[in-house]
């Protein structure tokens, strides 16, 4: 290619992406108004289409961020239902809609790099050779955070994420990351805990004591709002007696933290929460 012929390419990239919407992928967190970030906010108010589940619409319709039900035809804005059944055929028609010129939202619970829809995105654009389409990720918070946040300190020190879900990947390479993380003592957030998780439990006991606290936490963020049990609420047990707690764990709402050596319970005259100090410093430290 000449240095002519290159200026050429260059500046109808620019036109194509002049002419072009973008394909946010924004995370809502838990999805209400007080754990969602100002530009997730914006990103979904004035984006031309919105996709996002039926429990998801609810919650943005609740706090004002969508129309109401009554008010859509009214609105020039297209909403969307997600399902989980159908993400590939709506990752498809964002990228027509992108092309078009439309800015479309793919809403995403938590946030959309935690186990979320971001790499769903990326994976179709390459399988779709789209890479003429414009993404940028909406960051939100994920239950790990949220759940921290309601029972203290918990994540002060290093922590990490496992998903119990064995959907794409065999229980064998998840039984290998929960020993990896319990022999490297980091703080560990279950995901997907309606799957195996007293399996997991019984693993982390082979590698942890026994009397480490954990903390199983529902709906974080939801308030009265959570779909899951008795909305948002934790739990503060041990290890050895997490796998007693069944009645606590009930879908996708719920999580576990798995403490180390080091993190304790903590109470004041309200509440019960777990703190893991970083490197066991005490207030002189700071």
């Amino acid at each position: 290619m000449s240095v002519d012929d290159e200026g050429a390419s260059d500046a109808g990239a620019d036109a194509t992406a002049a002419d072009h919407g973008t394909l946010y992928v924004v995370g809502i967190g838990p999805g209400l108004p007080g754990h969602m970030t100002q530009r997730a906010r914006e990103v979904i108010r004035e984006a031309d289409c919105v996709i996002a589940s039926n429990l998801y619409q609810e919650f943005l319709r609740d706090d004002g961020t969508l129309p109401p039900k009554d008010e859509v035809e009214e609105s020039d804005q297209e909403v969307v239902r997600s399902s989980m059944g159908q993400q590939i055929e709506l990752t498809r028609e964002a990228f027509e809609r992108v092309r078009a010129g439309e800015d479309v939202a793919h809403v995403s619970g938590g946030d959309p790099n935690v186990y979320g829809k971001s790499d769903l995105v990326f994976t179709m654009a390459d399988a779709d050779d789209a890479t003429d389409v414009p993404i940028e990720i909406v960051p939100g918070v994920t239950a790990a955070l949220g759940g921290a946040a309601m029972m203290g300190a918990p994540l002060s020190n290093d922590f990490c994420t496992i998903s119990l879900s064995d959907k794409w990947r065999g229980w064998e390479e998840i039984e290998e990351k929960l020993r990896a993380a319990a022999v490297a003592d980091f703080v560990v957030v279950l995901y997907n805990c309606w799957r195996n998780y007293t399996r997991a439990i019984d693993i982390l006991r082979e590698e942890r004591a026994d009397d480490v606290p954990v903390g199983i936490f529902n709906d974080a963020g939801r308030g009265d709002a959570g779909r899951n049990l008795d909305g948002e609420a934790f739990t503060v047990t041990t290890l050895g007696d997490a796998a007693s707690h069944e009645e606590n764990v009930g879908g996708m709402g719920t999580s576990i933290l798995v403490g180390t050596h080091e993190t304790e319970p903590w109470r004041n005259d309200h509440e019960t929460y777990l703190v893991t100090p970083r490197g066991g410093r005490d207030v002189d430290d700071f």
